[in-house]
C-alpha cells in the first residue's frame, strides 16, 4: 500500500470511529511498522494540518487517536482515490519537475509542503510516486528558445501594474529601439514567454517576445490599463500568438497520408475539418496574422496544399520556390 492510499485510510478510519482508535488497529489495517504509522502521522499533522490527537484513557474513556475537528474531512488531503486524466497527471509532472529544478534558497522552505503534496497525489492508486516519475517524462521542444534574462522585472512590472522601458530586438527587421510599455498580461505559450503591454510609441497593444527584450527597467509611473475584453480579443482568438488585421479563413488539404495525424489535432477552438474523396482532409482555421500559419504549413511540405485565401497560397508557393532553387 502507498503512502497516499495509507493516509487515506487512516482518515477514513478516524472519521467513521465514533470511539479513540487505538494504534493496534491502525497497524493491523495498515499492514506497517509502529514507525511507519507514526511518519505517515506526522505527514497528516504537519503537512495536511489534519486535527489528529492522542487521547490517554482516562477517567474510563478509551485511549487512542481521535479526530478533534469532525468538519476537518479527508477531501482536504486532495489526494485522488483513481488514476489521473492526462492533463491532471501532466500539471502535477511539471509542477514537480520545476519544484526539483529550484535553486536552494528562501523559496525552498515555502514550497516544501507544496512538494510533499504532488509528490502524495503522484501516488494515485497503487502506484508509488518513484514508478510514476520513471515511467512518465517531460521533454523539451528542440526549438525550446534561450532563458529570458529580464524576465523577473517584467513579471514584478505586469504584477504591480508598473510601466516598464525596454530595449527590444525586432529580428524580423534586425533592429533595437527603446519603447515605453504598460504591462497587461503575461503569456507562456509553445513552451515561450509573451508579453502583451500597451505601447505608449505605437498607442495600441503589442506581443513582445521575453527573450527579445535584452533590457527592461521598471518605471515608477502606473501602467495604463487596457479593457480585459480588449487583451482577450486579441490574444487567443485566431491562430497563433501574434494577432491584428482582418480575421481570414485559411483552407489546407492535407494529403490521406498525412490526414490521419493532422485530424487529431487542434489548430484552434473554432477549426472545421472534413474528410475529401479519396482520404485528404480539408481544414479550416481562422487566422489575423499569418507569420505564425506560415511556419507550420511549410513544415509540412508536400502533404500540404493552400487552397484559400490567394494571399496566402502565394506567399507559400513562393517559399517553396525559393527554398527548391537553392537545391538547382
Amino acid at each position: 500500500m502507498t503512502q497516499a492510499a495509507r493516509l487515506r485510510t487512516i482518515m477514513a478510519i478516524l472519521e467513521t470511529s465514533r470511539h479513540p482508535v487505538h494504534k493496534d488497529v491502525f497497524l493491523s489495517e495498515l499492514d506497517v511498522s509502529p514507525a511507519t504509522f507514526k511518519r505517515d502521522l506526522d505527514v497528516l499533522r504537519d503537512q495536511f494540518q489534519a486535527p489528529i490527537a492522542w487521547m490517554r484513557g482516562e477517567a474510563g474513556f478509551q485511549r487512542g487517536y481521535v479526530l478533534e475537528d469532525k468538519e476537518w474531512s479527508s477531501g482536504k488531503l486532495g489526494l485522488p482515490r483513481a488514476w489521473f486524466t492526462a492533463t491532471e497527471i501532466y500539471a502535477l509532472l511539471m509542477i514537480d519537475t520545476l519544484a526539483s529544478h529550484i535553486a536552494p534558497g528562501l523559496l525552498t522552505e515555502h514550497l516544501q509542503p507544496l512538494i510533499s503534496r504532488i509528490s502524495l497525489a503522484l501516488s494515485a492508486a497503487e502506484d508509488a510516486p518513484e514508478d510514476i516519475r520513471s515511467r512518465v517524462q517531460l521533454l523539451s521542444s528542440s526549438a525550446r528558445r534561450r532563458e529570458a534574462p529580464q524576465f523577473e522585472h517584467v513579471a514584478r512590472a505586469t504584477v504591480r501594474r508598473l510601466r516598464l522601458e525596454i530595449l527590444y530586438f525586432t529580428r524580423s527587421r534586425n533592429e533595437r529601439n527603446i519603447r515605453t510599455v504598460s504591462p497587461q498580461r503575461l503569456i507562456h505559450y509553445k513552451e515561450n514567454w509573451y508579453l502583451v503591454a500597451l505601447c505608449h510609441r505605437a498607442e495600441a497593444l503589442r506581443v513582445f517576445a521575453l527573450d527579445s527584450i535584452e533590457n527592461a527597467k521598471v518605471l515608477e509611473t502606473p501602467a495604463s490599463e487596457v479593457d480585459k475584453k480588449a487583451i482577450d480579443g486579441v490574444i487567443g482568438k485566431d491562430f497563433g500568438i501574434y494577432a491584428g488585421g482582418d480575421r481570414k479563413w485559411a483552407k489546407l488539404r492535407f494529403s490521406a497520408l498525412q490526414a490521419r495525424w493532422v485530424e487529431a489535432e487542434v489548430w484552434h477552438p473554432e477549426q472545421k475539418a472534413s474528410r475529401l474523396d479519396g482520404g485528404s482532409l480539408l481544414l479550416e482555421v481562422p487566422y489575423s496574422d499569418q507569420r505564425e500559419l506560415l511556419l507550420d504549413v511549410l513544415k509540412f511540405g508536400a502533404e500540404v496544399e493552400v487552397l484559400e485565401p490567394p494571399e496566402l497560397r502565394a506567399e507559400v508557393r513562393s517559399r517553396l520556390l525559393r527554398a527548391f532553387y537553392q537545391y538547382e
